[in-house]
């Protein structure tokens, strides 16, 4: 499903160029469930942000679906992501001016689909996450976990292809945290790629695949254990 090679990115502060990816390979076949670990400012979320098509300041090649989204331009690649990948983001990122409901509606908006159909699928998913007392408040009504459920059903509610979440569990109590890693194995045994960011070994037990990054290199992935070997070597 997606091919990196050679994957750079760096920010410039001043005269001083900080490099957070370096020369990242990576494969992820499709209906994987990748975990990506590794200390703070290792180059985690700066992977997933590349990954969900937000980040467009990268070097390198980029295959997803066989498309080369490195010769895309901003608009071809926001409509990738729109039609074939779900987010969940560490801090939410609700709109302040949409209701529950209307957030977890809007993956469905950038779709052909009917008003009727809609409707349906938004309380199926409100039922789903037991959030259906909550669907006409706004976010700044909602502690920071319902917050974080409702982020998790408007990135699942339209089907994707590629599931990507960003320490997904960090604002759930326990009980709530492993409902919702059962729900993404169940999504993933359906066919879903999911690819999650945490620190949580718990939470990386329920995915088949683990690579650890380190000041932006890739030094580890079970899936090619002489990475590791060649890393430790050098």
């Amino acid at each position: 499903m997606i091919q990196l090679r050679h994957v750079e990115r760096s920010y410039k502060t001043g005269p001083t160029q900080t490099w957070v990816l370096r020369r990242i390979g990576l494969e992820i076949r499709e209906g994987e469930f990748l975990t990506i670990m590794g200390p703070s400012g290792a180059g985690k979320s700066s992977l997933l942000n590349v990954l969900a098509l937000l980040d467009d300041q990268w070097l390198g090649e980029y295959w997803f679906k066989d498309q080369p989204v490195h010769a895309l331009n901003r608009r071809q690649r926001a409509d990738l992501a729109r039609r074939h990948i779900g987010m969940v983001f560490q801090s939410y990122h609700l709109l302040d001016d949409l209701t529950v409901q209307e957030n977890i509606d809007l993956p469905l908006s950038y779709k052909d689909i009917p008003r009727s159909k809609r409707q349906s699928l938004v309380a199926d998913t409100l039922d789903r996450f037991n959030i259906v007392g909550k669907k006409d408040l706004f976010p700044s009504q909602l502690s920071g976990g319902q917050q974080q459920l409702v982020g998790i059903a408007r990135a699942v509610i339209h089907a994707p292809a590629l599931l990507l979440a960003d320490e997904p569990t960090g604002n759930l109590h326990s009980t709530q945290a492993k409902e919702i890693m059962e729900l993404f194995r169940e999504l993933n045994q359906q066919g879903v790629t999911i690819v999650q960011v945490t620190h949580s070994e718990v939470n990386a037990a329920y995915g088949s695949r683990v690579i650890e990054l380190r000041d932006g290199w890739l030094v580890a992935d079970t899936a090619n254990p002489s990475l590791s070997a060649e890393v430790t070597a050098s």
